[in-house]
Protein backbone atom coordinates (compact mmCIF):
# COMPACT_ATOMS: atom_id res chain seq x y z
CA UNK A 1 0.00 0.00 0.00
CA UNK A 2 1.23 3.42 -0.92
CA UNK A 3 0.87 5.18 2.58
CA UNK A 4 0.79 8.33 1.10
CA UNK A 5 -1.11 8.26 -1.53
CA UNK A 6 -3.59 6.51 1.43
CA UNK A 7 -3.24 9.59 3.60
CA UNK A 8 -3.25 12.40 1.18
CA UNK A 9 -6.64 10.97 0.37
CA UNK A 10 -7.74 10.54 4.19
CA UNK A 11 -7.25 14.33 4.31
CA UNK A 12 -9.13 15.33 1.20
CA UNK A 13 -11.83 13.29 2.33
CA UNK A 14 -12.11 15.39 5.86
CA UNK A 15 -10.98 18.32 4.16
CA UNK A 16 -14.14 18.21 2.32
CA UNK A 17 -16.37 17.24 5.64
CA UNK A 18 -15.14 19.95 6.70
CA UNK A 19 -16.39 21.88 4.58
CA UNK A 20 -20.21 20.71 5.18
CA UNK A 21 -19.41 20.78 8.90
CA UNK A 22 -18.77 24.51 9.11
CA UNK A 23 -21.85 25.42 7.03
CA UNK A 24 -23.74 23.27 9.40
CA UNK A 25 -22.26 25.00 12.65
CA UNK A 26 -23.18 28.43 10.73
CA UNK A 27 -26.80 27.19 10.03
CA UNK A 28 -27.03 26.18 13.46
CA UNK A 29 -26.19 29.55 14.85
CA UNK A 30 -29.62 30.55 13.98
CA UNK A 31 -31.34 28.24 16.60
CA UNK A 32 -28.87 29.49 19.61
CA UNK A 33 -31.30 30.26 22.32
CA UNK A 34 -28.48 32.81 23.85
CA UNK A 35 -25.83 35.34 22.40
CA UNK A 36 -23.05 33.34 24.44
CA UNK A 37 -24.10 30.02 22.74
CA UNK A 38 -24.47 32.19 19.26
CA UNK A 39 -20.93 32.89 19.82
CA UNK A 40 -19.68 29.38 20.57
CA UNK A 41 -21.08 28.52 17.16
CA UNK A 42 -19.95 31.28 15.77
CA UNK A 43 -15.94 30.33 17.12
CA UNK A 44 -16.29 26.91 16.18
CA UNK A 45 -16.97 27.52 12.55
CA UNK A 46 -13.89 29.69 12.87
CA UNK A 47 -11.59 27.28 14.18
CA UNK A 48 -13.69 24.49 11.70
CA UNK A 49 -11.88 27.18 8.49
CA UNK A 50 -8.40 27.01 11.12
CA UNK A 51 -8.81 23.06 10.39
CA UNK A 52 -9.52 23.34 7.00
CA UNK A 53 -6.93 25.55 6.05
CA UNK A 54 -4.09 23.03 8.06
CA UNK A 55 -5.65 20.25 6.15
CA UNK A 56 -5.11 22.28 2.79
CA UNK A 57 -1.72 22.84 3.98
CA UNK A 58 -1.02 19.16 4.73
CA UNK A 59 -2.46 17.97 1.85
CA UNK A 60 0.02 20.08 -0.99
CA UNK A 61 3.03 19.33 1.28
CA UNK A 62 2.52 15.92 0.56
CA UNK A 63 1.87 16.92 -2.99
CA UNK A 64 -1.69 15.98 -3.40
CA UNK A 65 -4.42 18.77 -4.67
CA UNK A 66 -7.66 19.64 -2.72
CA UNK A 67 -10.66 18.92 -3.77
CA UNK A 68 -12.28 22.08 -4.60
CA UNK A 69 -14.98 20.15 -6.67
CA UNK A 70 -16.20 17.88 -4.04
CA UNK A 71 -15.16 20.57 -1.35
CA UNK A 72 -17.98 23.07 -2.97
CA UNK A 73 -20.71 20.19 -3.35
CA UNK A 74 -20.09 19.79 0.34
CA UNK A 75 -20.82 23.44 1.42
CA UNK A 76 -23.90 22.91 -0.73
CA UNK A 77 -24.82 19.83 1.59
CA UNK A 78 -25.42 21.74 4.88
CA UNK A 79 -28.34 23.69 3.40
CA UNK A 80 -29.61 20.13 1.97
CA UNK A 81 -29.36 18.53 5.10
CA UNK A 82 -31.14 21.56 6.90
CA UNK A 83 -34.08 21.41 4.45
CA UNK A 84 -33.80 17.23 4.81
CA UNK A 85 -34.14 18.10 8.25
CA UNK A 86 -37.58 19.59 8.45
CA UNK A 87 -39.23 16.39 7.64
CA UNK A 88 -37.26 14.99 11.00
CA UNK A 89 -37.65 15.67 15.08
CA UNK A 90 -35.02 17.95 16.25
CA UNK A 91 -33.51 14.99 18.15
CA UNK A 92 -33.02 13.60 14.95
CA UNK A 93 -31.23 16.45 12.71
CA UNK A 94 -28.92 16.50 16.17
CA UNK A 95 -27.96 12.48 15.63
CA UNK A 96 -27.07 13.73 12.16
CA UNK A 97 -24.70 16.48 13.55
CA UNK A 98 -23.56 13.55 15.89
CA UNK A 99 -23.27 11.04 12.98
CA UNK A 100 -20.94 13.46 10.92
CA UNK A 101 -18.68 14.27 13.60
CA UNK A 102 -17.78 10.58 14.56
CA UNK A 103 -17.01 10.12 11.09
CA UNK A 104 -14.54 13.43 10.92
CA UNK A 105 -13.07 11.68 14.69
CA UNK A 106 -12.68 8.61 13.30
CA UNK A 107 -11.49 9.42 9.66
CA UNK A 108 -9.30 11.87 11.96
CA UNK A 109 -7.44 8.78 14.11
CA UNK A 110 -7.02 6.48 11.06
CA UNK A 111 -5.57 9.34 9.53
CA UNK A 112 -3.24 10.20 11.94
CA UNK A 113 -1.95 6.14 11.95
CA UNK A 114 -1.51 6.67 8.65
CA UNK A 115 0.83 9.84 8.86
CA UNK A 116 2.86 8.24 11.93
CA UNK A 117 3.15 5.08 10.01
CA UNK A 118 4.47 7.32 6.58
CA UNK A 119 6.82 9.20 9.67
CA UNK A 120 5.21 12.83 8.50
CA UNK A 121 5.08 14.32 12.09
CA UNK A 122 4.10 17.21 10.81
CA UNK A 123 0.84 15.97 9.53
CA UNK A 124 0.23 13.50 12.71
CA UNK A 125 0.32 16.91 14.77
CA UNK A 126 -2.68 18.50 12.70
CA UNK A 127 -4.76 15.39 13.00
CA UNK A 128 -4.09 15.17 16.61
CA UNK A 129 -5.74 18.67 16.80
CA UNK A 130 -8.66 17.07 14.52
CA UNK A 131 -8.86 14.51 16.57
CA UNK A 132 -9.19 16.58 19.96
CA UNK A 133 -11.72 18.66 18.05
CA UNK A 134 -14.24 16.83 17.04
CA UNK A 135 -13.80 14.68 20.55
CA UNK A 136 -15.33 17.79 22.08
CA UNK A 137 -17.67 18.07 19.46
CA UNK A 138 -19.17 14.79 19.97
CA UNK A 139 -19.52 16.00 23.92
CA UNK A 140 -21.07 18.98 23.22
CA UNK A 141 -24.05 17.62 20.99
CA UNK A 142 -24.50 14.69 23.36
CA UNK A 143 -24.87 17.23 25.88
CA UNK A 144 -27.61 18.97 23.69
CA UNK A 145 -29.21 15.48 22.74
CA UNK A 146 -29.24 14.97 26.81
CA UNK A 147 -31.39 18.37 27.02
CA UNK A 148 -33.87 17.28 24.61
CA UNK A 149 -33.82 13.76 26.81
CA UNK A 150 -34.86 16.01 29.60
CA UNK A 151 -37.63 18.60 28.63
CA UNK A 152 -36.01 19.94 25.32
CA UNK A 153 -33.22 21.90 23.61
CA UNK A 154 -31.45 24.51 25.80
CA UNK A 155 -28.65 25.27 24.02
CA UNK A 156 -30.40 24.98 20.45
CA UNK A 157 -34.20 25.47 19.69
CA UNK A 158 -35.84 23.46 16.77
CA UNK A 159 -36.45 25.02 13.03
CA UNK A 160 -40.14 26.28 12.16
CA UNK A 161 -41.12 23.40 11.02
CA UNK A 162 -39.64 21.15 13.31
CA UNK A 163 -41.77 23.21 15.99
CA UNK A 164 -44.69 22.53 13.65
CA UNK A 165 -43.93 18.86 14.08
CA UNK A 166 -43.26 18.35 17.39
CA UNK A 167 -46.82 20.09 18.10
CA UNK A 168 -48.50 17.05 15.88
CA UNK A 169 -46.46 14.43 17.62
CA UNK A 170 -47.72 16.02 20.85
CA UNK A 171 -51.00 16.47 19.72
CA UNK A 172 -51.76 13.00 19.92
CA UNK A 173 -51.31 12.95 23.64
CA UNK A 174 -53.33 16.33 23.92
CA UNK A 175 -56.80 14.58 22.92
CA UNK A 176 -58.89 17.82 23.09
CA UNK A 177 -60.17 19.63 20.57
CA UNK A 178 -58.97 23.61 21.42
CA UNK A 179 -55.38 22.60 21.58
CA UNK A 180 -55.62 20.65 18.11
CA UNK A 181 -56.90 23.68 17.42
CA UNK A 182 -54.44 25.55 17.96
CA UNK A 183 -51.75 23.71 16.54
CA UNK A 184 -53.60 23.59 13.16
CA UNK A 185 -53.77 27.32 13.50
CA UNK A 186 -49.86 27.07 14.67
CA UNK A 187 -49.39 25.04 11.72
CA UNK A 188 -50.75 27.24 9.28
CA UNK A 189 -49.23 30.15 10.62
CA UNK A 190 -45.89 29.13 10.24
CA UNK A 191 -46.63 28.14 6.62
CA UNK A 192 -47.74 31.88 6.02
CA UNK A 193 -44.42 33.28 7.47
CA UNK A 194 -42.21 31.00 5.49
CA UNK A 195 -43.93 32.24 2.21
CA UNK A 196 -43.55 36.21 4.19
CA UNK A 197 -39.72 35.84 5.22
CA UNK A 198 -38.78 33.51 2.11
CA UNK A 199 -39.13 36.33 -0.48
CA UNK A 200 -37.42 39.04 1.78
CA UNK A 201 -34.35 37.32 3.63
CA UNK A 202 -31.13 36.10 1.69
CA UNK A 203 -28.64 34.02 3.70
CA UNK A 204 -29.55 30.90 4.90
CA UNK A 205 -28.76 31.28 8.61
CA UNK A 206 -30.79 34.58 8.72
CA UNK A 207 -34.00 33.38 7.20
CA UNK A 208 -33.58 30.39 9.97
CA UNK A 209 -33.12 33.18 12.28
CA UNK A 210 -35.89 35.32 11.39
CA UNK A 211 -37.87 32.06 10.78
CA UNK A 212 -37.38 30.86 14.85
CA UNK A 213 -38.27 34.29 15.87
CA UNK A 214 -41.30 34.38 14.38
CA UNK A 215 -42.47 31.16 15.17
CA UNK A 216 -41.67 32.17 19.12
CA UNK A 217 -44.25 34.81 18.31
CA UNK A 218 -47.02 32.39 17.00
CA UNK A 219 -46.53 29.96 19.82
CA UNK A 220 -46.90 32.50 21.99
CA UNK A 221 -49.89 34.30 20.46
CA UNK A 222 -51.72 30.97 19.05
CA UNK A 223 -51.06 27.57 21.03
CA UNK A 224 -50.34 28.92 24.60
CA UNK A 225 -54.11 30.76 24.44
CA UNK A 226 -54.96 27.27 23.22
CA UNK A 227 -53.12 25.30 25.96
CA UNK A 228 -54.59 27.47 29.24
CA UNK A 229 -58.33 26.69 27.58
CA UNK A 230 -57.51 23.02 26.72
CA UNK A 231 -56.13 22.68 30.42
CA UNK A 232 -59.30 23.97 31.91
CA UNK A 233 -61.57 21.60 29.70
CA UNK A 234 -59.22 18.86 30.52
CA UNK A 235 -59.53 19.36 34.25
CA UNK A 236 -63.48 20.20 34.30
CA UNK A 237 -63.97 16.54 31.70
CA UNK A 238 -61.56 14.39 34.60
CA UNK A 239 -58.63 13.99 31.46
CA UNK A 240 -55.95 14.19 34.75
CA UNK A 241 -53.43 12.88 32.19
CA UNK A 242 -54.14 15.25 29.45
CA UNK A 243 -54.58 18.02 31.80
CA UNK A 244 -50.93 17.29 33.28
CA UNK A 245 -49.00 16.88 30.01
CA UNK A 246 -51.29 19.81 28.78
CA UNK A 247 -49.90 22.16 32.01
CA UNK A 248 -46.26 20.96 31.41
CA UNK A 249 -46.67 22.55 27.60
CA UNK A 250 -47.83 25.33 29.24
CA UNK A 251 -45.13 25.30 32.00
CA UNK A 252 -42.29 24.91 28.82
CA UNK A 253 -43.63 28.41 27.28
CA UNK A 254 -43.21 30.04 30.69
CA UNK A 255 -47.15 31.04 30.67
CA UNK A 256 -48.21 29.58 34.61
CA UNK A 257 -48.99 31.59 36.99
CA UNK A 258 -45.90 33.06 39.38
CA UNK A 259 -47.61 30.79 42.16
CA UNK A 260 -46.98 27.65 40.41
CA UNK A 261 -43.47 28.24 39.84
CA UNK A 262 -40.72 25.99 42.10
CA UNK A 263 -39.17 28.40 43.33
CA UNK A 264 -41.38 30.63 46.31
CA UNK A 265 -41.91 34.04 45.48
CA UNK A 266 -39.66 34.00 42.80
CA UNK A 267 -41.03 37.13 40.99
CA UNK A 268 -39.82 39.07 43.81
CA UNK A 269 -36.50 37.97 43.92
CA UNK A 270 -33.36 40.40 43.03
CA UNK A 271 -30.79 38.86 40.35
CA UNK A 272 -28.12 37.61 42.81
CA UNK A 273 -30.86 35.92 45.21
CA UNK A 274 -32.92 34.68 41.73
CA UNK A 275 -29.44 32.87 40.27
CA UNK A 276 -28.42 31.14 43.75
CA UNK A 277 -32.48 29.62 44.04
CA UNK A 278 -31.77 28.22 40.36
CA UNK A 279 -28.26 26.78 41.64
CA UNK A 280 -30.45 24.61 44.07
CA UNK A 281 -32.50 23.55 41.72
CA UNK A 282 -31.88 19.22 41.04
CA UNK A 283 -35.25 19.31 39.22
CA UNK A 284 -34.47 20.26 34.86
CA UNK A 285 -38.08 20.27 34.63
CA UNK A 286 -38.00 23.14 37.36
CA UNK A 287 -35.05 25.20 36.05
CA UNK A 288 -36.53 24.74 32.92
CA UNK A 289 -40.01 26.07 33.81
CA UNK A 290 -38.01 29.08 35.69
CA UNK A 291 -36.15 29.73 32.67
CA UNK A 292 -39.44 29.80 30.37
CA UNK A 293 -41.46 32.09 32.94
CA UNK A 294 -38.25 34.70 33.15
CA UNK A 295 -37.63 34.46 29.50
CA UNK A 296 -40.76 35.42 28.82
CA UNK A 297 -41.34 38.06 31.54
CA UNK A 298 -38.03 40.02 33.01
CA UNK A 299 -35.90 38.56 30.80
CA UNK A 300 -33.05 39.03 33.11
CA UNK A 301 -29.78 38.07 31.31
CA UNK A 302 -28.04 37.31 34.14
CA UNK A 303 -30.79 34.86 35.50
CA UNK A 304 -31.46 33.25 32.16
CA UNK A 305 -27.76 32.41 31.77
CA UNK A 306 -27.79 30.82 35.63
CA UNK A 307 -30.82 29.17 34.05
CA UNK A 308 -29.03 27.84 31.58
CA UNK A 309 -25.84 26.63 32.80
CA UNK A 310 -27.91 24.98 35.31
CA UNK A 311 -30.32 23.02 32.88
CA UNK A 312 -26.20 22.26 30.83
CA UNK A 313 -24.95 21.04 34.06
CA UNK A 314 -27.82 18.79 34.93
CA UNK A 315 -28.08 17.43 31.24
CA UNK A 316 -24.20 16.60 31.86
CA UNK A 317 -24.32 14.64 34.70
CA UNK A 318 -27.61 12.59 33.11
CA UNK A 319 -25.44 11.89 30.30
CA UNK A 320 -22.43 10.69 32.26
CA UNK A 321 -24.20 8.43 34.79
Amino acid sequence: MDTTAELVKELVNLHRLTQTEIMIAETRRAQATTEDFERELRENAGKGRERLQLLDDAIRDLGGIPDYVGSALARLAAPAKALLEQAQTFEEALYGDLALEHQLHDRAVFAKVLAQTADRSDVVAVLKRVEIAHAATIEWITTRLAEVAMGGPAALRPGPTQVALGAVQRATYYPTRAFTTGVNRAVASLGELRNRFGSTVDTTAERARRLAEATSEVVEAGVSAGLDRAEREADDSGADRTASLIHDARKGLGVVDASELPIKSFDNLNNTNAVAAIRRLKDVDDVRTILAYEAAHKDRKGVLQAAQARVEELAEMASAS
